[in-house]
């Protein structure tokens, strides 16, 4: 919703691209020390910071209506709340489950992670339906993730009380030792998919109001339609490990998704092509997704697992916060089709490497 919300004070797309860049650079930054603050505070008592980070940055955007110190804050709180969610959740639910159980639970918590990237902005095409302006989906998903910030605090004690392994937690903090081992090691190569992918995935979602609207499409349709398609095939396929060769089902599920973006280059304004897109796109990154986590973690030396999942969801940010910087340049001096086309080539390219890694 941020090209949406830039646009009411005048802002472009580059602007977007500029603040997204640097949550990006928070990003980085934070996860390489979201071990170090856990180690320090307590996975879930950091993980209760982090929404409250996240909540002052949504506040912040909602009030802010010029370009200026406030939404580099906002955009520097953001990358920094998002940062300790994204690469610590994991962590912490891999403690509560066995390594058989991690396709399904990693699943379902993918599920609601993609429910809240979905539904948002359909909540905020409702309140403008009501009258409301974008801002104010901005201040409810704010106080939301207050509530979320309460709900980690609460869980403390039971998520420790429950813990498969009642040993104390392992280092989480990302040393240089640590960072060697990752990438001599089988889950390199997911991490550095994640990243093609989530950088896939922001340039069709994060500018998806931009094309609907030169397209004189209904965004919220869009969002809605993946949303429900990507919560529905997690849940059907929440104990599905990816069969035999797991890499091989990821990459059908990674060709789909780049088959997605070719037709919606070629859709123009047919909303039964969008929605078919929206339903591809869904079922090839929000099935791929989760199975990406578990090749990663399964993949990952034991005493490195920690540092494996921070560092997933390191490039996982560098694509999803990163790539709109040069998106946000592709649609502003080159136009929207020279992006999806730039999209469809990543999308490929990550396809093609899952497919290489099943055959050996």
């Amino acid at each position: 919703m941020l090209p949406r919300l830039f646009d009411s004070f005048g802002a472009d797309e580059k602007v977007v691209g500029s603040m997204l860049f640097a949550t990006t650079i928070s990003t980085i930054v934070t996860v390489y020390f979201s071990g170090h603050l856990s180690d320090y505070f307590g996975r879930q008592r950091t993980l209760s910071g982090a929404c409250i980070a996240i909540s002052v940055s949504l506040f912040l955007y909602g009030f802010v209506d010029v370009v200026g110190i406030s939404l580099v804050v906002a955009s520097l709180l953001l990358g920094f709340g998002w940062g300790l969610t994204y690469s610590l959740g994991p962590v912490v639910l891999s403690r509560l489950v066995n390594a058989d159980m991690r396709v399904r639970f990693f699943t379902l918590l993918s599920v609601f992670v993609m429910a809240g990237f979905g539904l948002s902005p359909v909540l905020a095409a409702v309140l403008e339906g009501a009258g409301f302006s974008v801002r104010h989906a901005f201040f409810v998903t704010a106080a939301l993730c207050i509530v979320s910030a309460i709900l980690f605090l609460f869980l403390d004690r039971p998520i420790k009380a429950h813990a498969i392994n009642p040993r104390a937690e392992l280092p989480s903090r990302i040393t240089r030792a640590a960072l060697s081992g990752v990438i001599a090691s089988r889950s390199f190569l997911p991490i550095m998919m994640i990243c093609l992918g989530a950088s896939v995935f922001a340039g069709m979602i994060n500018f998806q109001t931009v094309f609907a609207d030169a397209r004189g499409l209904n965004y919220a349709s869009f969002f809605l339609i993946y949303t429900i398609t990507v919560v529905v095939f997690r849940l059907i396929l929440s104990r599905f490990k990816g069969g035999t060769n797991p890499y091989r089902t990821i990459a059908v599920l990674l060709y789909v998704m780049s088959i997605s973006v070719v037709i919606f280059i070629f859709s123009g304004a047919s909303f039964p092509l969008y929605m078919l897109v929206a339903v591809l796109f869904a079922v090839g990154y929000g099935i791929s997704y989760p199975l990406l986590v578990t090749v990663t973690a399964n993949d990952a030396d034991e005493h490195l697992s920690a540092q494996t999942l921070q560092l997933f969801a390191l490039t996982y940010f560098i694509g999803i916060f990163g790539f709109p910087l040069i998106a946000g340049w592709f649609i502003v001096e080159l136009g929207t089709w020279p992006l999806l086309a730039f999209v469809a080539a990543l999308a490929l390219i990550e396809a093609t490497l899952a497919l290489r890694r099943s055959l050996n």
